[in-house]
């Protein structure tokens, strides 16, 4: 594609906040798909080794940290300069999420970022139990802000490929399985219509189900964590208690689960790392596979989204958690950090384009349980294809920046939406942007289940009954 549509205007400042993989990824998409004024246009990073990638196309950059302590001295004239409101991409680690958003209703800014981020200190503080790390209680935070708050200027959590992307997927998957079970329903408009469906459908539960297999040219080294995308937040997330959404299909909690006592009550935790913790899962590219359990505010939201309710009683969630195969890099990297208790390597390292071999980022919703049993639908992007695309960036950041691209448009065209998440957003215009950037986007059924091949070589506790029960996905 030569000439790339213009999906919006947008003259307001905007002010960019973190220019790691994933922000140099988005500038070119921003730059491409929007018409804005560069004048305007300032990206802040503590960092300024990619400083000539700003300032090459006419844009500010300012080389400082944002802080607990200087965020609002720093941002509000930024935010404020006019003409019109103004637009804070949030694409940082270490940055309070819903401080910026209170800055952002405070100026009258829109606001979008590709996950809840605390202040540091939070993932590693021994004075907060396992509880008060999770996702979980991020996201009720959050949705506590949003009932402050009220209606106002269009503020967008977490919308990157997961969260954000596949919760679209998750709406065309369930269409297309009510298609292929010839269920007659008319597209859904509420949320409570899409509960019903998904309860209708008869889908157990969802695995947000990724496999990378993109490769280096050169081996990881000892003492380095390589990944394709933030080393920080991969970590981060990965020494959070594991998470999962937890549906009315299960039977019987987890030795190591644990319920929460406030809250929607949509998600339960393990009392142990999402990053050691496996479970089983399926992608068409690898077929059966083991996947991290690691924690995700798609695995909560979701499950909340197509909850159904009579009147307080809950009679039907779908479960839904994270089953991520990252590069062979990140897994070894991932073994080194827990062989030493958690100590992090000292050496942290995100492959770019140039390193890359080959191999793709295969990353989709499995919806389990049905009468069709099981189907995948996602995205199969290459590396080649990424290069083709886009510059600055891999398969895995790709995905990601292309739904950053979706959410500020979609942000621009629903300007009073207030706090939203991305499962409340129109998949169809989302994907309608985003698409162009995914590569072959597929839907496949399988045949698959946790409990296929698994023989009698070990004495498991399993329940043969009911394959999808979550006791047959955990590997323990």
């Amino acid at each position: 594609m030569t000439t790339w549509p213009r999906h919006a205007t947008w003259k307001g400042p905007i002010v960019m906040i973190g220019f790691g993989s994933i922000g140099r990824g988005t500038l070119p998409l921003l730059l491409r798909h929007l018409d804005l004024d560069r004048n305007k246009f300032t990206v802040i990073d503590p960092d300024d080794t990619n400083r000539k990638l700003v300032e090459q196309e006419g844009l500010a950059f300012i080389k400082e940290a944002v802080t607990r302590k200087n965020y609002k001295s720093l941002l509000k004239p930024l935010l404020t300069a006019g003409p019109g409101p103004a637009f804070i991409v949030n694409l940082s680690v270490d940055v309070d999420s819903r401080d910026i958003m209170r800055l952002a209703r405070e100026t009258g800014a829109l606001y979008i970022d590709t996950v809840i981020e605390p202040w540091p200190g939070f993932y590693y503080n021994p004075k907060l139990d396992n509880a008060a790390r999770t996702n979980y209680a991020m996201r009720e935070e959050t949705m506590k802000l949003k009932g402050e708050l009220g209606p106002g200027p269009t503020a967008v959590s977490c919308c990157g490929a997961n969260p954000g992307m596949v919760s679209w997927f998750v709406k065309q998957a369930l269409l297309d399985i009510a298609s292929a079970l010839k269920i007659k329903v008319k597209e859904p408009a509420t949320r409570e219509e899409w509960a019903r469906l998904m309860k209708r459908v008869g889908v157990k539960g969802i695995h947000i189900a990724e496999r990378d297999t993109q490769r280096s040219k050169n081996p990881k080294p000892l003492n380095t964590f390589v990944n394709t995308w933030s080393v920080d937040g991969f970590i981060s997330e990965g020494l959070q208690p594991a998470e999962l959404g937890w549906g009315t299909n299960e039977k019987k909690l987890p030795p190591d689960g644990r319920k929460h006592k406030t809250g929607s009550g949509a998600a339960i935790y393990l009392t142990r790392p999402g990053a050691d913790t496996r479970v089983r899962t399926w992608t068409p590219t690898a077929g059966p596979q083991y996947g991290f359990l690691v924690t995700h505010n798609e695995a909560i939201s979701i499950a909340d989204y197509f909850t159904v309710r009579d009147g307080r009683k809950v009679t039907y969630r779908p479960t839904c958690h994270y089953a991520y195969h990252p590069s062979n890099d990140a897994v070894l990297s991932l073994h080194e950090i827990f062989g030493r208790g958690g100590e992090h390597q000292p050496i942290k390292h995100i492959l770019d384009e140039n390193e890359i071999v080959d191999g793709i980022d295969e990353l989709g919703v499995l919806l389990f349980g049905h009468k069709k049993n099981a189907y995948w639908y996602g995205s199969q992007l290459s590396i080649e294809e990424t290069r083709k695309l886009a510059p600055y960036q891999n398969a895995t950041g790709l995905q990601v920046t292309s739904a950053v691209l979706a959410g500020v448009i979609w942000a621009i065209e629903n300007p009073n939406a207030g706090i939203v998440e991305t499962d409340e957003m129109d998949f169809r215009r989302c994907l309608e942007i985003q698409r162009p950037y995914l590569g072959p986007v597929v839907g496949i059924y399988t045949d698959w289940t946790p409990l296929k091949n698994r023989g009698q070589l070990f004495a498991e506790d399993i329940d043969r009954r009911d394959a999808w029960q979550f006791k047959n996905v955990i590997v323990r």
